[in-house]
Order: structure tokens, then C-alpha cells, then sequence
């Protein structure tokens, strides 16, 4: 089984993730994604593994929020295309929802890490 983790080890829910992963002995492939983010296919790839929408992966209180041009009402009226959102997530990473945990084609947001194990 290929469990790859986009973790950041700055958050708690992400170490706990990554902690849970690793108490069920699943040797996952660790991607701190704030020093190495994933490009725009890769995020393109893991959104639809969601199942969502680009602006659904947004951490809309950082402040690369506002640096990246965007706005609540904007994305509440779908002002921003998908590739517009997810072109600003590649560039500011730390607008990426974590952690995100992707295995055999499918993918979870680990909020709460018990999520995980539904596609480990």
C-alpha cells in the first residue's frame, strides 16, 4: 500500500495524522509541503481524490490569504476559477488545508486523523 502524507509538522492535527499512521505501522511517504509544494497537477490530481472544490482545500485565515488577492465574498460567488485558486495555493502553500493523507487513488483531509483510516 503507497500512503503518501502532506504534512506540516508546525500543526498539531498534522502530527497527530502522521501519528496515527505510524502507530498502525504504514510507512508513508512524508511531503512537507511547505517546503516542497505540490505542483498544479499534483493539486489538481489530490482535489479531485477529494471530491471537492479547489476553494474547499483554502485555509481562507492565513494571511497569504489576502496576499494572493482573494477574498470570502469572492470565493463564497465563485469569483475565482479553480485555476486561479489553485495557481495561489502553489505559490503560497500555506494555503493548502493539511494534513492530507493519499493512498491507492484516494485521498483525505485529516481533520479530524481518524479520517484516514477510511482509505488506509
Amino acid at each position: 500500500m503507497s500512503v503518501t502524507i502532506y504534512h506540516n509538522p508546525r500543526c498539531s492535527k498534522s502530527r497527530q495524522t502522521l501519528e496515527l499512521l505510524e502507530d498502525k505501522s504504514i510507512d508513508a511517504s512524508v511531503v512537507q509541503y511547505l517546503d516542497t509544494p505540490p505542483n498544479a497537477k499534483t493539486l489538481k490530481e489530490i482535489i479531485s481524490m477529494l471530491g471537492i472544490e479547489a476553494k474547499q482545500l483554502l485555509r481562507t485565515h492565513e494571511d497569504e490569504f489576502k496576499q494572493a488577492g482573494f477574498d470570502k465574498e469572492g470565493l463564497a460567488t465563485n469569483q475565482f476559477s479553480e485555476d486561479q485558486i489553485i495557481d495561489a495555493m502553489v505559490k503560497f502553500p500555506k494555503l493548502i488545508e493539511r494534513p492530507i493523507v493519499v493512498s491507492n487513488g484516494k485521498a483525505v483531509i485529516g481533520r479530524p486523523p481518524s479520517l484516514v483510516l477510511d482509505i488506509i
